[in-house]
């Protein structure tokens, strides 16, 4: 088990990586035409699939890196480098590809039908808000600790993430009124800040566990 102040930080951090903030625009859109009611359903089931798939990378951290031959330092540092990259596209208040592409956006927008309610897993669940980012960090902070306390310790910490997700896209449509454009892009250089220095310390850990003469 951690210290509290590192299941904080991996609240901080996971929500940074997340940023419910930034894929309210693309909700949005996708849920324009729909009633208040299936919008309320697709915000449910986008952050009911970010909770199930980050448990399931998050139990199954350690098969993962045994099936890569790759030890928690060296994953910590990949993990740096592309938590990184993300926080650069935030800071420049851009949507990174590595959480959504131009033609998942396209393909999003021809969906209908029964198809309606699947937006809230592809693509708003994944890729726009899990992605290698958010995976990379929930693997990393699962393995640093050990015993189930801990692993019941970061589910709560997922489960209050996932819950902040669903009601920030419940509110998707006032919180875009009342911030605007400019609002959401400025919460969005913000947790890309945020996120830079994690991501520097994240590598920073990592260097130090495959070099242990750097500490």
């Amino acid at each position: 088990m951690l210290d509290t102040l590192d299941y904080v930080r991996f609240a901080i951090t996971l929500f940074s990586i997340l940023d419910p903030f930034a894929a309210i625009p693309l909700f949005l859109m996708l849920t324009a035409d729909r009633s208040r009611l299936e919008r309320r359903a697709t915000a449910r089931t986008a952050a009911l699939a970010v909770f199930i798939i980050l448990v399931i990378a998050g139990f199954s951290g350690d098969l993962i890196l045994r099936l890569l031959g790759a030890s928690l330092p060296a994953f910590q540092v990949g993990g740096g480098i592309v938590l990184f990259l993300m926080s650069l596209s935030m800071i420049n208040a851009q949507m990174s590809l590595q959480q959504h592409t131009p033609e998942e956006h396209a393909e999003a927008a021809d969906k209908s039908g029964d198809e309606r309610l699947a937006v809230g897993v592809v693509p708003i669940a994944m890729p726009l808000l899990v992605g290698p980012g958010s995976i990379s960090a929930t693997i990393i902070y699962m393995e640093r600790g050990a015993g189930w306390q801990h692993k019941g310790l970061s589910v709560a910490v997922l489960a209050l993430i996932c819950m902040a997700i669903w009601i920030v896209l419940q509110l998707a449509r006032p919180i875009g009124d009342r911030l605007g454009r400019t609002g959401i892009n400025i919460l969005n250089r913000i947790f890309g800040l945020l996120l830079a220095a994690v991501a520097v310390q994240i590598f920073a850990n990592g260097l130090r566990g495959l070099f242990p003469a750097l500490g």
